[in-house]
């Protein structure tokens, strides 16, 4: 069994600047790490995911965001610098926090019975976090690198790394 990598919103939307949830210039200090992820596990045979907000126009989430990521505009796309590994095939997109909401995320998984997870991205307090937990409660084996997470807030990124660890489980390296 080979792992699967679910490469949480690394978008434009949140990872080049001028985009209203620009998670910042630290958040971007990831993106070489994530890069190197991705070529090693690619090269061990992992399936690659990209786990991506696409919104609609009017999504409810915009009572608690501002408007990001909304479906035709160029921020759901995958940032630049990890397009290379991106296909048609291996885009999930989803509308809310967890990968798995409303989406075909939990089937894909069932069709690969991954060794483990490895879930790198952003934002470590949001996205990463609420994705951790449901793969977790499908009682997946899930890998959080530290240096292939961020997010806007230090505080709630330390916060939530000891979350990961100490309440759901996850294996933070």
């Amino acid at each position: 069994m080979a792992n699967v990598v679910l490469v949480i919103d690394m978008v434009k939307g949140f990872l080049e600047p001028g985009h209203n949830l620009y998670c910042g210039d630290e958040a971007r200090e990831i993106i070489p790490n994530v890069l190197g992820l991705l070529q090693r596990e690619q090269a061990a045979g992992s399936e690659i995911l990209f786990i991506s907000d696409h919104h609609d126009p009017d999504d409810l989430e915009f009572q608690i965001f501002p408007v990001h990521c909304v479906k035709g505009t160029e921020e759901p796309n995958v940032i630049p610098e990890l397009e290379s590994f991106v296909t048609t095939a291996n885009v999930v997109p989803k509308n809310r926090y967890s990968g798995f909401f409303n989406t075909d995320l939990a089937q894909r998984l069932d069709r690969s019975k991954p060794e483990k997870i490895i879930i790198c991205g952003v934002c470590t307090d949001i996205c990463v976090l609420h994705t951790t937990a449901d793969a977790r409660n499908r009682d997946y084996q899930v890998e959080v690198p530290t240096n292939c997470v961020a997010t806007f807030d230090p505080g709630a990124h330390t916060w939530a790394l000891g979350h990961l660890q100490k309440i759901l489980g996850a294996k933070v390296v």
